[in-house]
């Protein structure tokens, strides 16, 4: 895990020590609100509905307990006793006092962490793989790429004022766990056939107003070419992408309205240029540098252990619910004899991705104590212990029934994805908590979760799709018509490597019709899916969308009669 150098330290305390001041400011009142703003939200804080709301960086996602603890306490004493962890890696405090920011930040800073680039029009937090070093699938740890990119593009002087904001993820397995083609630029690591190390460059992916699917802009790039590629495509976004329309920003649009190759041409040209007039990467950090980021996540001292564990076996035997839990919440780890365990913040009525301070501190003991001190959050809303023992799955378990945390629906129909909504969010149009609650009830009981199988349910409240509806087995979005609440369904959606944008159901609905229209949706699956082991995105796909939308609008049925 990579830890804070002199730089860091002095680098942060001096940005904490500089928002103190302008915030103390906006109390007395020399500095107004629209004055503020853009301070604010280079330090990651935003106005919202009822208070002020901090997002604090999880860079990659990865935390120590220390960090997870120091969590636990600001929203016990600065909050209202809980988190909220996003889609983007962070964890957010909806009920942040401008009195109380300072002391945050410093507290934060403590356990080297901030919440520098949460917001702006920036490069974000850098996300990547939540299985990152642990996953039996892994071609290579994501997390020293992501950490260079971290470094390189915190406070770059060149993209502070970019045209919207931008968005980087990564992953070093071939099963994409890091949704990488919805992202302004995505970085899959791969091997040529030299067995040479390497990254697949993706640029302009997006969800919000206008989704799209990223594009590989380049096959194969060389590790040490990273960064002059990546200032590269920065330079050309910047120069090119429009400013006279926020909702028209992103590099996505920028991609779209020139043409992949145009933008190719234009991309490659300026690192041509770098690569000659600056005497090539001049931008890449030296070969110590990158040794010394790598060196931080050095895999921990695994013990030597059988695949098997006789331990976990009894205890699976005499115990139905922690049987569930195992099949469900694991996956395979590239050592023998561990495991990867996702706890899910997904229990029966939850609010997705919220985790009170107890919570969090039972989070934080586990991790301690079973997962060499490291834990993960992930862009689902779960947190994730990297790395245990299949001996002691039957000891973390019984901890997280203690604490609530036990559910076993890891990647099951309740795992349900969702932004904060209407509840919270000022620019939300519609609730998206109370939906998510309701389907999470309905689907409830266990058998029945687990014939359904394999199913995502992504919700948004507003078009900016913070819950990701867009690549949602099937999305549900939320948004204001006519002064009511209406909901549109999306069908087909993927968030993998095979990510797919969903499409349109029909007609908007109203909160109360959701539910039964989702369930009608489930049974149509179950009776027309071949065998138990075809996944809905599966039958959806052999079928097409009119079966589904028949079940979803039974009464255009009865209509056409």
């Amino acid at each position: 895990m990579y830890r804070y150098d002199e730089f860091d330290h002095e680098y942060v305390r001096a940005r904490v020590a500089e928002f103190r001041d302008q915030t103390q400011r906006r109390i007395d009142g020399a500095l107004t609100e629209d004055e503020y703003k853009p301070l604010r939200l280079m330090n990651g804080l935003y106005l919202q509905l009822h208070a002020y709301m901090l997002r604090v960086a999880i860079p990659y996602g990865t935390l120590n307990s220390r960090q997870m603890r120091t969590l636990a306490m600001i929203s016990e004493r600065w909050d209202e006793g809980y988190g909220h962890f996003t889609t983007r890696q962070n964890i957010q405090y909806n009920w942040t006092k401008l009195t109380d920011v300072g002391d945050i930040l410093d507290a934060l800073a403590d356990v080297e962490m901030h919440a520098i680039q949460t917001s702006g029009n920036c490069i974000r937090n850098v996300t990547a793989d939540h299985f990152a070093g642990a996953a039996a699938d892994e071609i290579e740890d994501p997390r020293p790429t992501a950490e260079l990119v971290r470094q390189w593009s915190t406070a770059h002087p060149e993209f502070a004022y970019l045209p919207r904001k931008f968005k980087v993820a990564v992953t070093g397995s071939p099963n994409d766990r890091a949704v990488t083609k919805a992202h302004d630029i995505g970085l899959r690591m791969l091997r040529n056939d030299a067995g040479e190390p390497g990254y697949e460059v993706i640029v302009g992916g997006g969800m919000g107003r206008t989704p799209m699917i990223g594009k590989v802009i380049r096959d194969f790039l060389p590790k040490d070419h990273l960064l002059p590629y990546l200032e590269s495509i920065l330079r050309v976004y910047n120069l090119h992408g429009r400013r006279d329309n926020k909702y028209k920003a992103r590099i996505k649009i920028l991609v779209h309205e020139t043409g992949l190759e145009d933008m190719q041409t234009q991309v490659e040209a300026e690192f041509e240029r770098q690569m000659r007039e600056e005497g090539g990467p001049v931008v890449s950090p030296n070969p110590e540098h990158i040794a010394q980021i790598a060196a931080y996540f050095a895999p921990p001292d695994f013990a030597k252990l059988p695949a098997q564990s006789a331990t976990l076996d009894e205890a699976i035997a005499s115990d139905p619910a922690l049987a569930a839990w195992v099949e469900n919440n694991t996956a395979q780890h590239r050592a023998s004899g561990y495991t990867i365990v996702t706890i899910s913040m997904k229990g029966t009525g939850d609010a997705p991705g919220d985790a009170t301070t107890a919570q969090m501190r039972v989070m934080a003991d586990l991790g301690e104590r079973y997962s060499h001190d490291e834990l993960r959050i992930s862009h689902e809303q779960n947190v994730i212990l990297p790395h245990v023992k299949l001996d002691d799955l039957p000891e973390i378990h019984a901890a997280l029934q203690k604490a609530g945390l036990a559910a076993a629906n890891a990647g099951l129909i309740t795992d349900i994805i969702a932004c904060p909504g209407l509840d919270y969010c000022a620019l939300a149009t519609a609730r998206s908590i109370p939906v998510a609650q309701d389907l999470s009830q309905r689907f409830a009981e266990p058998a029945r979760a687990k014939a359904i199988g394999n199913f995502t349910i992504k919700i948004s409240g507003c078009i900016n799709a913070c819950g990701h509806h867009h690549v949602g087995h099937v999305g549900i979005l939320g948004l204001e018509k006519s002064g009511i609440e209406s909901y549109q369904i999306t069908l087909g959606g993927d968030h993998t490597e095979t990510l797919a944008i969903g499409e349109r159901a029909g007609p908007g609905m109203s909160a109360e019709e959701v539910g039964p229209a989702i369930e009608r949706l489930v049974d149509a699956y179950l009776d027309m899916r071949e065998g138990e082991d075809e996944r809905f995105i599966d039958t959806f796909r052999r079928l097409g969308a009119d079966p589904f939308k028949a079940a979803i609008y039974p009464e255009n049925n009865r209509a056409a009669a």
